[in-house]
């Protein structure tokens, strides 16, 4: 099994759950754009972090890619695969907190 199957794994539930939260916030007149906005910001600082400690880890040998796995597309010394994971992260942690909270918002949006 390569690591992107791996990953289709855990993207392809954390979208599917993203999009019943949508659906969700649309449902209650809620905007998404907001929403939206704070996960794309979420997931460019986790990617940038990744990409900076796994290179770190990597050149420390603390781990490393079976070659025969991996797609051989790098961002550094870190295979593309290796990102998958903050992105479903940043995905499925704040959907799940849509679905599962309250209902009402932490605070006033503006429409």
């Amino acid at each position: 099994m390569t690591y992107w199957l791996l990953n289709l794994c855990f993207l392809v539930p954390a979208a599917l759950v993203l999009a019943a939260a949508l659906i969700r916030r649309r449902r209650r007149s809620r905007s998404n754009r907001a929403f939206l906005a704070t996960l794309g910001a979420s997931a460019a600082v986790l990617l940038l972090l990744t990409a900076v400690f796994d290179n770190l880890m990597i050149t420390a040998g603390l781990f490393g890619y079976n070659p025969d796995r991996i797609s051989g597309a790098f961002l550094g010394l870190a295979p593309l695969e290796d990102f998958a994971y903050p992105l479903a992260a940043v995905l499925l942690l704040p959907a799940l907190w849509e679905l599962l909270g309250s209902g009402k918002p932490l605070r006033e949006e503006n429409p």
